[in-house]
C-alpha cells in the first residue's frame, strides 16, 4: 500500500522479543543522545582473511554504543599493543587497524586477531580473524621429454601446479594462448590434468601448456610445453624394428578396441564428504576405445531440481547449495559398444554450525524478565559456550537473577546496573559461530516517535496502516481513538498490531478523519495525532481496443479515466512498455492517443497508464498495421513443355495480413501486346503454379498477391516463353442460323481470338444443308469474318449449319451441328370459328380456332385480340371509341377480356402473329355487356332549411351503367350525447332530383347516405351531414375524394374562448376539420423580437381544451389554434387570434391568516364545498334523469357546453349510461360536431360492420355500440358565464 508520509525523520520500530516484553533500541539519534546502550559490533573483517602482500593490511572492526565504545585487540590469544608497533595504527573512533607493510614482509603480521569494543555497560567481541598472505609460487623448472604413444591408447597429461593461497585456476592452452579443444574424448579433470580416453594421430602437437591463474594476485604461471607424438601401428612397427631389430612387431595396422575403464575414481565404489551449503562435484574419468559415454543416476532418489547440472561432457555431476537431502549413493555408468561398467559414490553431508535462533538484544525495565536464546545446528551437533563481556560466563561475577540453561540464558527481575554484553559461541570440528547480544536495563517514560499531524492517504478498499512508533521502558501499551470518540478502536474493521500500528483492512470513506495514538506505561503517557484520507480509486472506464489499421491511415486509442478529484492524475502512454517515439505523428490528448499516417513501425502494444500519487490503473491494446502485400519476386519458369509450364516465385512481405491467393496474369506480345489477362490463381499457401498454355502465343507472366487489404503491385514479368503453332483445338462458338428475309439464311458465329487460333492463317469453313432433305453439305471457306449469307432459300425452312476453324497447321475438330431456319414471312390466314361469351358486365371470354402451322410461315408468337367500345347502350352516356389490344402468347385458342364497360356494345377481331408480324384479321364480331350497378351520385346538397325540415338536391351518377330504377336515401340523428339514432330509409324514383324531409327535430344534427340503383342493385353512396337550427344551416361536406373537392361552408375552428383557472389560462375551442396535427400557439402581445416561427407551441391533438401554464402575471398574450398537415409544415387551418390577459395577483397581507373575517370566510367555503360534494355523491349513485332534462333539451342554447360531472359542477343530468361514447362517432367529447375527414366513409360510423361494393366504395351504417375515442379524456370547455353566475 502506498501512503504519503510527512517529514523525513527516521522511525523507531518496535520489535518484540520472545517473551513479549523485550525490545531493541534502534539507531535513532534522538533516542541515542539520551539512552545508554552497550556496545554492538557493526562491521568486522571475514574470519579467513587472505591479504595481498603488495597492499597495506586493513582489519575492520566497527561498533556502536552509548557512550561510544573503546577498542582493543588480541593477536594469537594475547593482547596486541598497537602503540608498540609504529607500523600499526587504529582509525579515530573506530577499532579498524591499518598495517603499513612498506619495508616489511606481510607474512610478519599473519596470525589470529580478535577485536573487543567496550564501554561502561559491557564489552562486545569480534570473530577470530585469521590473517594469511596470498601466495602464487612459480613452477619448478623441469625438462619435459616428448611423449610417444600408440594411436588408440589412453593418456594423461599431468599439470601439477604449485600450491598457492588460494588454490589456482587451471586451464590448458597452446602457445598462441588459444584454449585447446576438448570433447568427451579429451577433457580436463577437476585436478587440472588433461585426460585422453584414446588418442588419435591428430592429437600430435608440441604445445600442450598448462596455465595456473592465481585469482587473488591476478597472476598467471605457465608450465613448460609438453610434446605429444601419436604413432599409428605402421610407424610404431618401424620404430620398434629400429630399436629391437625386428621386422614385424605388430601384424595388424589398426588399433585394438577395448572396454571402458575408470581412471578417476578407481574401482567400483568410493565415498565423498561435502559440507552443507557448499558445492558437491562428483567426477567420473574413463578411458576406452571407442570413447565411452558417461551417465549419472541417484540410487536413493532424484536429483534436486534447479540445483543440479552435469558438465564437462557428462563427466562431472555438480549440485550447488548442498543440503542434508543430497546425501546418498550416486552411480556413474560408462559404456561403449563392448561393455558397460558402473561406479558408486557414497556421499555424506556434514555441516558447520548454522543458526536456528540468533541471539537478540534485550532492553528491559527494572524487575522485568527476559531471556537470550542461542540455538544452532550442525553435523556433528555444535557445542554452545557463553561469555559475558568477553569473559567465559563461568569466570564472570555471580548473578542470582541470571541462569544459564544450555543454549538459553534466563533473567529474573533484572536490576539497574546489570547491563552487559553476552557472547554465544557454537562450534564443531567444521567451524564456529559467534554472536553478541546485550541486556540493557532502562527506565524511560513513553515517547511517540511518529511525526505529529502526519497525513495518511489511501485508496478506498485498500489497507490503511497508521503508524504509532513509540519507545519506553517498560514497553508502552498502545491504544487508538478516532475523532472525539471516547471508545478505543478495537475489533472489526480495526486490527492493532504488536508494534502499535493500527490497520484498517478495507478502508472506506467513513474511515476518514483524525486518529489519536496513546502510548502509556507505568512511568507516564504520550499521545500523537494523525489523519487518514480515503480517496476514490483510479479506474479506466473505457479501455483502448485492438486496432487493425492500414498504412497511412489514422488510429485513435481511447482511454477514459475516472479518478478522485483531489488527486492530480498524470496520463502516460507507452509503446511496447517503453516511451512513445519522439514523433509529431503521436498526438496525446487528455483521454486519447492519436497516431496519424500510420507506418509499419507503429505496430505494437500501446498501454494507457493513469497515475496518481496513490494508485494507478492501466490498460493495453495492440495495433496491427496492415497493407497490401509486396509483389512476388524471382519468377522462374521450369518444366517447360509445348502446352504447359511450371511457374515459381518468392512471396513478398505480407504486412501482417495473410496472403489469400496469388493471381497469375499473362500478356501475349504476338497478338495482344501490352494487355495483361488473368490466367489462373492459386491459394496463398502455394508458391508454384502449373500453367496450361495455348499454341502460337508469346507468353510473359507476372504474379500479384492478394490479402484482406487488397492486391499487391504486379511482380516483374517473367522471361518470354513462346509456344509453337498447331491446328485449332476448338471451333467458333455462338453458331446460329436465321433469315433476315423470306428467301435467305444468315449463318453467324463468334470469331476466335488469336489465342484460340493456335497458329497463323485462321479461316472458317461454313457448311449447311436443308434438314431432312439434303444428305450432302454445301460448304464455303471464308476469311476471318463472323457471318455468311446463303441466298435463294425457301421461306422458313429448317437448315443444319456448322462452322469449322482452319489455320496453316491444319483443321479444327469436327464442329457441332446447329439447326436454324431461313427467313420468315407474314402469316397468310386469319383465325377461324371466332366466338365470344359474355361472363358479366365487365368480363368476356373470346374463343377461336388456331391457324394451320404452315400458314404461319414463321415462329408462332401468339394471337392478338383487338377490341373497342362502339357505344353505350344508355342514351345519356357519352359515345367513346378506344381500341384496346390483348396479346396471348403461344398457341392459345381463347382469352379473357377484363375491365369492360357495363351496358355497352363492343367490337373485336383476332389475328395470329409471328416474328415477322401479324397476319390478316378475322371478321369483326360484336357483343353487348349487361347492366351493372351505377356509380356514386354526382353531388348531394342540403337547401331550404326550416325549423323541422330540410331539402336535399342531387345529381344522377356520371356512370349509370344501365337504366336507373331509383334512388335510396338513408338518414339518422346524431344527438348531443354523441349517440346514433335509428336509421330512416326512403326510396325515391329515378326521375327526381330533390326531396324535402319534413318533421325533423330542430337544432339536431343528421347524417345522410344517398345512392342510385339499377336493375343490378344499388351503387356506392355519397354522404352528407347537416344541422337544423333557427336561422342557419351548418353543412359539413365530405372529403374531396368523395364529392370532388367541395370546400367547407364554415371555419374549421370556432368558439375559441379563454378563462382563468388556478393552474393557468384555460383555452377552449371547437374543431370541425379533419384530425391532423393541432397546436396551440401563443406569444406576448407587442413582442416584435420573435418571428413567426418563434411562437410558443403546445401539441394538443385529440383535445379541444388546454391549460397554458407559466404565463407571466399582468401581461397580455396573443393565442391561436393551428392545424397542420402530416409533414408539420403546411398550415391547413388557423383560428382567429384571441387576446388574453393574465391578471396580476395582489400580494397577501403578512397577517391575513390572523384576521377573523378571513377565518370565517374559509370555514364557510369549506362547509359549502362539503355540502356540494355530498349532493354530487348522492345524485351520482341515484342515477336517472332529472325532470329539468327535457326543458333543457328544448330551450338550451346549442352553443352552451355543460360541465363534466366528474368536476362536480352543473351539466348533463344523465346516469352513467349517458356518458358512454358513441361507437364509430367522430364527435369530440364536448358535444360539438367534427367535419368528416377523408376516412369517414370507411369505418368512422360503421364500427367494423361496413362492407365494400365492387368499385371499392364503402357501404355501412351507424352501430349502437360505443367506441372510445382518443379525445375521451380531454377536459371539456366550461361556459364562462354559467361559471360566474354559479360563483
Amino acid at each position: 500500500m502506498e501512503r504519503t508520509r510527512a517529514g523525513a525523520a527516521v522511525f523507531l520500530m518496535l520489535i518484540l522479543g520472545h517473551l513479549g516484553n523485550a525490545l531493541e533500541v534502534p539507531l535513532d539519534p534522538k533516542v541515542l543522545e539520551e539512552l545508554a546502550q552497550p556496545p554492538t559490533i557493526t562491521q568486522q573483517s571475514p574470519k579467513d582473511y587472505i591479504i595481498d602482500p603488495r597492499e597495506n593490511i586493513v582489519i575492520h572492526c566497527e561498533a556502536k554504543g552509548k557512550p561510544h565504545p573503546s577498542f582493543s585487540w588480541t593477536r594469537n590469544g594475547t593482547h596486541f599493543d598497537i602503540d608498540q608497533d609504529p607500523k600499526v595504527t587504529m582509525r579515530p573512533r573506530s577499532g579498524t587497524l591499518v598495517v603499513d607493510i612498506s619495508g616489511e614482509k606481510a607474512e610478519t603480521y599473519e596470525g589470529i586477531y580478535q577485536c573487543t569494543a567496550r564501554n561502561k555497560h559491557g564489552a562486545a567481541v569480534s570473530n577470530n580473524i585469521i590473517i594469511r598472505q596470498s601466495r602464487s609460487p612459480l613452477w619448478s623448472k623441469e625438462r619435459n621429454e616428448p611423449i610417444r604413444v600408440q594411436e588408440g591408447e589412453a593418456l594423461v597429461l599431468h599439470c601439477r601446479p604449485p600450491a598457492g593461497l588460494p588454490p589456482p585456476i587451471i586451464f590448458w592452452m597452446d602457445v598462441n594462448f588459444q584454449r585447446l579443444p576438448q570433447s568427451s574424448r579429451v577433457f580436463q579433470a577437476l585436478n587440472g590434468d588433461l585426460y585422453f580416453s584414446n588418442v588419435l594421430t591428430e592429437d600430435s602437437r608440441n604445445d600442450y601448456i598448462c596455465y595456473a591463474r592465481f585469482p587473488h594476485t591476478q597472476t598467471i604461471q605457465q608450465k613448460q610445453p609438453i610434446t605429444l607424438l601419436v604413432l599409428n601401428l605402421d610407424a610404431f612397427n618401424e620404430t620398434v624394428a629400429a630399436l629391437f631389430n625386428e621386422t614385424d612387431f605388430f601384424s595388424d595396422g589398426s588399433a585394438e578396441e577395448r572396454k571402458p575403464t575408470f581412471l578417476i575414481p578407481s574401482g567400483s565404489s568410493s565415498s565423498k564428504m561435502v559440507l552443507r551449503g557448499q558445492v558437491l562435484e562428483l567426477e567420473c574419468v574413463t578411458e576406452g576405445l571407442p570413447t565411452p559415454e558417461v551417465s549419472w543416476s541417484k540410487l536413493s532418489g532424484e536429483f534436486p531440481d534447479k540445483r543440479t547440472s552435469i558438465v564437462t561432457f557428462q563427466k562431472i555431476l555438480r549440485i550447488v547449495n548442498v543440503s542434508d537431502a543430497d546425501a546418498g549413493e550416486y552411480r556413474c555408468t560408462a559404456h561403449n559398444r563392448l561393455a558397460s561398467i558402473h561406479h558408486t559414490i557414497r556421499v555424506t553431508v556434514k555441516a558447520a554450525p548454522y543458526w536456528i535462533t540468533t541471539p537478540r538484544n534485550l532492553v528491559l525495565a527494572p524487575r522485568e524478565k527476559g531471556q537470550i536464546i542461542c540455538r544452532a545446528s550442525g553435523t556433528p551437533k555444535p557445542t554452545i559456550n557463553w561469555a559475558m563481556n568477553g569473559i567465559p560466563i563461568e569466570n564472570s561475577p555471580e548473578d542470582s537473577n541470571r541462569k544459564v540453561e544450555g543454549d538459553t540464558i534466563i533473567f529474573e527481575e533484572v536490576q539497574t546496573g546489570s547491563s552487559a554484553v553476552y557472547q554465544c559461541n557454537a562450534s564443531n570440528e567444521y567451524g564456529y559461530l559467534l554472536s553478541n547480544a546485550f541486556v540493557n536495563v532502562l527506565s524511560e517514560t513513553p515517547r511517540v516517535l511518529t511525526p505529529a499531524n502526519q497525513v495518511y492517504q489511501v485508496i478506498r478498499n485498500n489497507h490503511a496502516l497508521l503508524d504509532c512508533s513509540s519507545f519506553g521502558s517498560p514497553i508502552p501499551k498502545i491504544t487508538w481513538f478516532k475523532d472525539s470518540q471516547s471508545s478505543t478502536l478495537e475489533g472489526d474493521p480495526y486490527l492493532l498490531h504488536e508494534n502499535g500500528t493500527l490497520e484498517i483492512y478495507v478502508a472506506q470513506a467513513l474511515n476518514s478523519g483524525k486518529y489519536i495514538c496513546v502510548a502509556r506505561n507505568t512511568l507516564g503517557i504520550a499521545e500523537n495525532h494523525v489523519y487518514l484520507e480515503v480517496k476514490e480509486p483510479t479506474r479506466i472506464l473505457k479501455q483502448p481496443k485492438y486496432k487493425v489499421a492500414q498504412r497511412n491511415r489514422n488510429v485513435v486509442f481511447e482511454c477514459k479515466v475516472k479518478h478522485d478529484p483531489t488527486l492530480i492524475p498524470i496520463m502516460i502512454w507507452l509503446k511496447d512498455n517503453g516511451e512513445l517515439p519522439d514523433d509529431e505523428r503521436f498526438l496525446v490528448d487528455s483521454d486519447s492517443l492519436t497516431i496519424t499516417d500510420v507506418t509499419e513501425n507503429d505496430a505494437g502494444t500501446y498501454t494507457c497508464i493513469m497515475n496518481t500519487t496513490l494508485d494507478h490503473d492501466s490498460a493495453s491494446a495492440e495495433l496491427t498495421v496492415v497493407e497490401q502485400p509486396d509483389p512476388p519476386t524471382d519468377l522462374e519458369l521450369t518444366d517447360m513443355k509445348p502446352r504447359s509450364v511450371q511457374l515459381t516465385w518468392i512471396p513478398g512481405e505480407e504486412h501482417n495480413s495473410p496472403i489469400h491467393k496469388f493471381v497469375i496474369q499473362y500478356t501475349d506480345s504476338l497478338h495482344d501486346h501490352g494487355h495483361w489477362h488473368n490466367l489462373t490463381h492459386v491459394p496463398g499457401s502455394k508458391t508454384t503454379a502449373h500453367l496450361e498454355l495455348s499454341p502460337y502465343v508469346h507468353y510473359s507472366f507476372r504474379v500479384l498477391a492478394l490479402n484482406a487489404v487488397g492486391l499487391s503491385d504486379p511482380s516483374n514479368p517473367s522471361h518470354m516463353y513462346k509456344t509453337n503453332p498447331a491446328a485449332p483445338d476448338e471451333n467458333p462458338s455462338g453458331v446460329k442460323g436465321f433469315g433476315t428475309e423470306h428467301d435467305n439464311l444468315m449463318i453467324l458465329w463468334k470469331p476466335m481470338s488469336g489465342l484460340q487460333a493456335n497458329g497463323p492463317g485462321l479461316q472458317y469453313k461454313v457448311m449447311w444443308r436443308q434438314k431432312d432433305v439434303d444428305k450432302n453439305w454445301t460448304s464455303v471457306t471464308v476469311a476471318n469474318v463472323s457471318k455468311f449469307m446463303v441466298s435463294g432459300t425457301p421461306t422458313f425452312t429448317p437448315y443444319e449449319v456448322k462452322v469449322q476453324a482452319i489455320n496453316n497447321n491444319g483443321i479444327g475438330p469436327d464442329p457441332a451441328v446447329v439447326t436454324g431456319h431461313s427467313g420468315e414471312d407474314l402469316p397468310v390466314q386469319a383465325p377461324d370459328s371466332v366466338q365470344v361469351l359474355v361472363l358479366n358486365s365487365t368480363l368476356a371470354e373470346v374463343h377461336w380456332e388456331p391457324v394451320p402451322p404452315k400458314t404461319v410461315r414463321g415462329h408462332l408468337k401468339g394471337y392478338k385480340v383487338y377490341y373497342w367500345l362502339e357505344r353505350s347502350l344508355h342514351k345519356h352516356n357519352s359515345h367513346r371509341v378506344e381500341q384496346q389490344l390483348l396479346t396471348f402468347s403461344g398457341n392459345k385458342s381463347h382469352g379473357m377480356l377484363p375491365g369492360l364497360q357495363p351496358y355497352s356494345l363492343y367490337l373485336f377481331n383476332v389475328r395470329v402473329f409471328n416474328g415477322k408480324g401479324e397476319g390478316p384479321a378475322s371478321s369483326n364480331l360484336q357483343f353487348e355487356t349487361p347492366e351493372g350497378v351505377p356509380g356514386r351520385p354526382s353531388f348531394l346538397r342540403i337547401t331550404n332549411s326550416n325549423l323541422n325540415n330540410l331539402t336535399l338536391e342531387w345529381g344522377p351518377p356520371n356512370d349509370r351503367n344501365g337504366h336507373l330504377t331509383g334512388y335510396i336515401l338513408k338518414y339518422q340523428q346524431v344527438n348531443n350525447s354523441n349517440e346514433l339514432g335509428p336509421m330512416e330509409e326512403l326510396a325515391l324514383p329515378a326521375n327526381k332530383t330533390s326531396v324535402t324531409l319534413p318533421n325533423l327535430k330542430y337544432s339536431t344534427r343528421y347524417k345522410f347516405y344517398f345512392n342510385a340503383k339499377t336493375g343490378q342493385g344499388a351503387g356506392p353512396a355519397i354522404t352528407e351531414e347537416a344541422v337544423t337550427i333557427m336561422d342557419e344551416v351548418l353543412m359539413y361536406h365530405p372529403s374531396v375524394d368523395e364529392v370532388g373537392g367541395v370546400p367547407p361552408a364554415a371555419p374549421a375552428f370556432r368558439n375559441v374562448s379563454s378563462s382563468v383557472g388556478e393552474d393557468g389560462m384555460l383555452i377552449s375551442w371547437e374543431y370541425w376539420g379533419a384530425e391532423k396535427h393541432v397546436y396551440l400557439e401563443y406569444i406576448i402581445k407587442n413582442d416584435n423580437t420573435l418571428g413567426e416561427e418563434e411562437w410558443h407551441k403546445e401539441y394538443v391533438n385529440g383535445s379541444q381544451a388546454y391549460v397554458l401554464k407559466g404565463l407571466k402575471e399582468g401581461l397580455s398574450y396573443r393565442v391561436r389554434v393551428v392545424a397542420k398537415g402530416h409533414d408539420d409544415q403546411a398550415v391547413l387551418h388557423q383560428s382567429e387570434e384571441l387576446l388574453v390577459t393574465v391578471p396580476a395577483m395582489p400580494s397577501r397581507q403578512a397577517d391575513i391568516a390572523t384576521q377573523g373575517w378571513f377565518i370565517g370566510l374559509m370555514c364557510a367555503i369549506a362547509l359549502l364545498i362539503l355540502v356540494l360534494l355530498i349532493i354530487c355523491f348522492i345524485k351520482r349513485n341515484k342515477g336517472g334523469k332529472y325532470p329539468v332534462k327535457e326543458k333543457e333539451d328544448a330551450h338550451t342554447d346549442p352553443e352552451f357546453q355543460p360541465m363534466k360531472e366528474d368536476d362536480c359542477t352543473f351539466g348533463e343530468y344523465s346516469d352513467t349510461e349517458d356518458h358512454k361514447p358513441l361507437k364509430g362517432s367522430r364527435t369530440p367529447s364536448n358535444g360539438t360536431v367534427h367535419r368528416d375527414s377523408s376516412d369517414d366513409s370507411l369505418v368512422d360510423y360503421g364500427g367494423g360492420d361496413g362492407q365494400f361494393n365492387e368499385d371499392g366504395s364503402f357501404i355501412g351504417q351507424y352501430s349502437g355500440k360505443s367506441s372510445i375515442r382518443e379525445t375521451a379524456e380531454a377536459p371539456s370547455p366550461v361556459n364562462t358565464t354559467a361559471m360566474n353566475s354559479f360563483v
